[in-house]
């Protein structure tokens, strides 16, 4: 399989780290990871597609080897966006924008909002702002699933998070899911990047700058700012690729997405669950590729 080559790179002013696999001359397909992961968490994917694809997975600000600003409104949408735009801008062409979890929000905020930037559009097991806001407001399954949510927001979770060599991460990590492809190997290159200067509260402070309301377990919301469908449109082709056994993000969150997505294409994928890409490489790979070479003709 490719190996990985490690780059950094200038992002209007700051310093951003990426893995890149393949060949620099082929189609781009752009990675974005979500919590708590890094760049290097899609090397199984990836190298899967660097026969045909030059693949690049970058740190996201607060993550990995990349720029971890401590203060929490750096961590809003726009920023984030703004740095895969720039890294997009500097690549020339449109790319195709694959993203998982926290890395779906950026990528649909790319698509949504600088639709010239992305080709095509593939996220796998993340979520539309719109549908989970939804869900999460309605006070049921997904607003029980999601209470770890006002638990990272909390002052100081990330030192409890980090505390006893990362047993509280590790333990969310899991959340009722398999981590059996989570080796010893795995887990120190994962703990690595976590105890870099800074970076366990850049990555929390996703979940404090983001703007989703979180009620209580049965407690609906009525006060949830009503989101303008015209806006929150992706205009591209769009490729769902979904784990049906996430405990984290449940299948309500998915319902109504055609709503925002006209040329919306659905795989669900039994037998894996929020962390598909590294329980089954092998078949998030193929859905990529062929999808990729349906929407090319």
């Amino acid at each position: 399989m490719a190996s990985a080559t490690s780059r950094t790179v200038d992002l209007n002013g700051h310093s951003f780290h990426y893995l890149e696999w393949g060949d620099p001359h082929a189609p781009v397909l752009l990675f974005l990871h979500g919590f708590p992961e890094y760049s290097g968490a899609w090397a199984e994917v990836a190298t899967r597609l660097a026969d045909h694809y030059h693949c690049i997975a970058p740190d996201q600000r607060g993550f990995g080897q990349s720029w971890a600003p401590t203060e929490v409104e750096a961590y809003n949408l726009r920023e984030l966006v703004g740095d895969m735009a720039a890294v997009i801008g500097g690549l020339g062409d449109p790319v195709t924008v694959i993203g998982h979890d926290w890395g779906a929000a950026v990528a649909y905020g790319l698509a949504m909002f600088k639709p010239e930037l992305v080709s095509r559009l593939i996220i796998i097991n993340g979520v539309h702002p719109a549908p989970f806001q939804r869900e999460l407001a309605g006070g049921g399954a997904q607003t029980s699933a999601s209470q770890y949510i006002s638990y990272l927001r909390a002052e100081g979770s990330e030192e409890k998070l980090a505390a006893d060599d990362f047993y509280g991460l590790l333990k969310l990590f899991s959340a009722k899911m398999d981590l059996g492809w989570m080796t010893p190997d795995r887990r120190e290159l994962y703990k690595a990047e976590w105890s870099r200067s800074g970076r366990m509260r850049g990555m929390i402070n996703w979940y404090r700058a983001s703007p989703l309301k979180m009620p209580e377990p049965g407690v609906a919301l009525t006060d949830v700012p009503v989101l303008s469908k015209g806006r929150l449109q992706v205009r591209c082709p769009h490729l769902l690729i979904w784990g049906d056994d996430d405990t984290a993000l449940l299948p309500v969150c998915i319902e109504g997405l055609d709503d925002y997505a006209a040329d919306l294409t659905v795989h669900h994928v039994e037998g894996a669950d929020h962390w598909i890409c590294h329980q089954k490489p092998d078949v998030v790979a193929g859905l990529i590729r062929s999808w990729i070479e349906r929407t090319s003709v």
